[in-house]
């Protein structure tokens, strides 16, 4: 008998062992199930990005009334708010090109132009943008500043001397000017008077509301970068390496005022009561109405960000509060910069 139980405890044995070996194999097969037939659901929580990042650049502002703000800037974008700057919304916008300027007749009507000849418009406050079709070179066509004027006439201007014309609200455009081996950079209307100024120290100016230019020489040979007519007669042009020049007779003639500042000087506006001009490292320039005394300083202890555009804040008070454009987007008071998007400097 003792044989018997032997033989039976040796087969268990052998069992076991299989069994045993058998295990890893199952373990793997399951795995390979898993892998290639059991889906795996994961919650994934999305979070909005704010409004304004800390990386947009938002090089052009526009101020149809007094709450309400069109910035336009790197990458395509463009943010808007209905209350002063309080809140901002980003608008869904047909391309991913830089923009350069941003100009508006009202709050529903709007243009904004950028690289690679880009010029985008809406006629409903910016629920949708449409890109247009402008005419092109087939060199360069960055389009660098952009003006809206009454009754849907605008100017857009950029690189190889385009200067364009609209009628209608953005519609449709036309090109004034041949190509040219120069970019016009800025453009500035009162009634039919009007200023190109550009690389080079270029200048053109016109008397019938761009009909016909003529050449106005600057007398300097830096590239000016911005313009403003106050009215007929009087207007601003400022430039590269702090430069200022002012006109009392529409652009036939030009002075130069004393440099208060080295930095690049990008843009200059009339606010209603004297000139403003806005540049690198935080520069801001102020003139006086007769544009004879200027005086440099920086929009904020120890700011040393870019400014691309100034915009005077319409209101019914005496304080004179800007919109700035640029390295930011802020708002500029007497007392305080405060920086869209991020905390105030």
């Amino acid at each position: 008998m003792l044989p018997r139980f032997e033989n039976f405890d040796s087969q268990a044995r052998v069992g076991v062992t299989i069994a045993t070996s058998l295990i890893p194999i199952a373990v793997i097969g399951a795995l390979l199930y898993a892998a290639f037939f059991v889906k795996a659901t994961a919650e994934v929580s999305s979070v909005k990005p704010p409004e304004i990042e800390r990386r947009d650049r938002f090089l052009g502002v526009a101020m149809p009334t007094e709450n309400v703000i069109w910035a336009a800037g790197s990458n395509g974008k463009v943010v808007r708010s209905d209350d002063a700057g309080k809140t901002w919304a980003a608008q869904s916008i047909p391309t991913v090109e830089n923009l350069q300027g941003i100009a508006a007749w009202d709050v529903n009507r709007a243009i904004a132009v950028g690289g690679n000849g880009v010029l985008i418009q809406t006629d409903d406050a910016g629920k949708t943008w449409r890109e247009i079709q402008v005419p092109k070179s087939e060199v360069a066509n960055k389009l660098l500043s952009v003006r809206a004027y009454d009754n849907g006439k605008a100017w857009a201007v950029g690189e190889l001397g385009a200067a364009l014309q609209t009628l209608d609200f953005g519609h449709t455009w036309k090109r004034v000017f041949p190509e040219k081996d120069q970019a016009w950079n800025d453009v500035s209307f009162s009634g039919n008077f009007g200023l190109l100024v550009g690389e080079f120290g270029q200048a053109m100016k016109t008397a019938d509301g761009g009909a016909t230019w003529q050449a106005a020489s600057s007398g300097v040979q830096s590239s000016l970068m911005s313009v403003y007519l106050r009215d007929e007669l009087n207007g601003v042009a400022v430039g590269l390496s702090g430069v200022i020049l002012v006109t009392r007779d529409g652009g036939r003639q030009w002075a130069s005022v004393e440099r208060q500042t080295r930095e690049h000087l990008n843009n200059v506006i009339w606010d209603g009561a004297q000139w403003v001009a806005v540049g690198d490292k935080g520069v801001i320039v102020i003139g006086d109405a007769d544009g004879r005394i200027w005086k440099a300083s920086r929009v904020s202890e120890g700011n040393l960000g870019w400014n691309t555009q100034v915009l005077r804040v319409p209101s019914s008070g005496k304080a004179n509060n800007y919109v700035l454009a640029g390295a930011s987007l802020a708002l500029l008071t007497p007392d305080r910069l405060t920086v869209y998007g991020r905390s105030a400097d």
